[in-house]
């Protein structure tokens, strides 16, 4: 999705209360992946999320924002429910953070753009993600630094060609 304009920098404490007031107007909003907490699914400065204003009861799987005590603003998967306190876990973390309060969460994911495809909760990947990512848990580490290799090797264009003879 080709804007046409070149994306700014600018702080979370002063641009995310405005787009917490769109939200409020009952539109979708997008905002580029800035942290690696939610890699591999989503890679910071490549992927875009499409937020909504949180109403309702979450669940697990979904990706949500919210504010910390401290003021921070964090993007991550809801890992356990109870009651009205919610657990999260990024996608590239083993630790779970929590109990955050409902009312501290005030954006849902509803659309993803990875990799330049728009994903929704229905694709193949969103769903892999949510319901079989956190079942490795136990390995993501060393999962997410193959794919970080991997995908360094590819980008550096690494693969060797030779003419003729033995390799």
């Amino acid at each position: 999705m080709e804007t046409g304009k070149n994306p700014r920098i600018v702080d979370a404490q002063v641009y995310i209360p405005m787009l917490q007031s769109v939200m409020e107007e009952g539109k979708v909003v997008p905002l580029i992946i800035t942290g690696s907490s939610m890699t591999p699914f989503l890679a910071p400065g490549r992927d875009r999320i499409f937020l909504k204003k949180a109403e309702g009861p979450l669940k697990r799987g979904d990706m949500a924002f919210f504010r910390r005590s401290n003021g921070q603003y964090v993007f991550h998967r809801v890992r356990r429910v109870q009651g009205d306190q919610y657990y999260f876990l990024g996608d590239a973390q083993t630790e779970i953070e929590g109990p955050v309060p409902r009312s501290a969460i005030f954006a849902l994911a509803v659309q993803v753009e990875r990799k330049g495809e728009l994903l929704t909760p229905d694709s193949f990947w969103w769903k892999f993600f949510r319901d079989v990512w956190p079942l490795l848990r136990p390995v993501r580490r060393p999962i997410c630094r193959l794919y970080a290799a991997l995908t360094a090797r590819r980008r550096s264009g690494s693969s060797t060609h030779h003419r003729g003879g033995t390799p």
